[in-house]
């Protein structure tokens, strides 16, 4: 029974296989529900990376914003005067949605809905890993 070559014969008896029947229950009894109906969904949160090029993009940055969801709005790969532009219409529609606009890097901005708080971490601090 040590190698590969077991015979279904050996395994029987060893191990009782229950089906789950769900992906919220455990397998120990019938209606048992290892979660409360009421228990709510897990909220998952995203952002958006958005690399823009041309000015036709920016529309794009404020679909995303107006649906609540915050954008990673990376400039560096746009000519210097479409990169103004495209900074100035969202820093236009930031300011519409009364949202928030943060620097990360050289022509790199973190675009946050109404409501999202953005913390930097304390002079000196590093984060853990």
């Amino acid at each position: 029974m040590n190698g590969p070559d077991a015979t279904d014969e050996q395994w029987e008896g060893l191990a009782e296989v229950v089906p789950l029947r769900s992906s919220s229950e455990w397998p120990s009894w019938p209606d048992h529900r290892a979660l409360p109906d009421d228990e709510p969904a897990e909220e998952k949160r995203r952002f958006m990376v958005i690399r823009v090029q041309t000015f036709a993009d920016a529309r794009e940055v404020a679909e995303y914003l107006m649906a609540q969801i915050p954008v990673l709005l990376d400039l560096s790969g746009a000519d210097t005067d479409v990169a103004k532009r495209i900074l100035d219409f969202s820093s236009g529609v930031v300011f519409g949605l009364g949202s928030g606009m943060h620097r990360v890097d050289t022509n790199v901005f973190l675009l946050a809905p109404l409501g999202t708080e953005v913390a930097e971490p304390a002079a000196g601090a590093v984060p853990h890993s």
